[in-house]
């Protein structure tokens, strides 16, 4: 890996990238499905997912002190809704709710297990630049930021839900350079989505560190795009 160099702030992204090391969400929560027994296929789970995250996207059911916990289980008791409808799983309101419990649990489980690699990188770049998040998020990021002992990494954050943008919009990460106040050329920015993360932050002028994993697929990559890429949070510390 080549060393990235005249870095005076870093652009973090958090879904995807903080809280799961690469994996898209999608995939974390189909593990749990699979660990859990849930009797329903990939691709009906895929368009309960989806159904969930428009739902949220869509409707104030988040409020800005919800935990991520609360977070996923919304977004569990959603897909469960949808699966139950759509008849890819019993209507059985006591079943649903065990389900959607322990894949929330078990979920909000393994991002702790995750932080546990990731969040010492956040605290090491933040001891040596300065750090803005970037998130499309639901208004709660801060309170997120704080159960999981993120908080004192960030001098700013851009939250999709606040400032009005989203990914992949090039703006919310000018948003962030802004608040950086370097130029682009001297922003680094860190995601793992391809077209949210990478191709953006590009067109604003910034350095892009790749976190590529286990993705939601379909997308059209180029992998000359990003100065670097990587498989795991922890390998950064490597090259900036």
């Amino acid at each position: 890996m080549k060393k990235i160099n005249d870095i005076k702030g870093v652009i973090f992204d958090y879904g995807g990238t903080i809280d799961t090391n690469s994996r898209h969400w999608a995939e974390v929560l189909w593990s749990q499905y699979v660990k859990h027994c849930i009797p329903v296929t990939k691709e009906s789970f895929r368009e309960a997912y989806v159904f969930g995250e428009r739902t949220l996207a869509k409707y104030p059911y988040v409020r800005p002190d919800h935990n991520f916990y609360d977070v996923l289980l919304f977004k569990c008791k959603l897909q469960m809704e949808y699966l139950a409808l759509h008849e890819y799983l019993e209507m059985d309101e006591r079943k649903l709710q065990h389900y959607a419990l322990s894949v929330a649990e078990s979920s909000y489980s393994y991002v702790q297990d995750i932080l546990k690699i990731t969040r010492p990188v956040v605290k090491a770049l933040s001891e040596k630049y300065k750090l803005v998040l970037v998130s499309n998020f639901y208004g709660n990021i801060q309170t997120i930021l704080n159960d999981f002992k993120l908080n004192t990494f960030f001098a700013d954050i851009v939250e999709s839900s606040v400032v009005g943008v989203r990914k992949p919009d090039p703006a919310i990460y000018q948003l962030g350079v802004d608040a950086m106040g370097f130029s682009a050329d001297q922003v680094l920015v860190v995601g793992d989505s391809f077209s949210k993360d990478v191709v953006p932050a590009k067109k604003c002028g910034c350095k892009v560190v790749w976190l590529k994993g286990e993705g939601w697929g379909g997308e059209v990559i180029d992998e000359s795009l990003p100065d670097e890429i990587i498989t795991s949070l922890d390998q950064l510390l490597d090259i900036i």
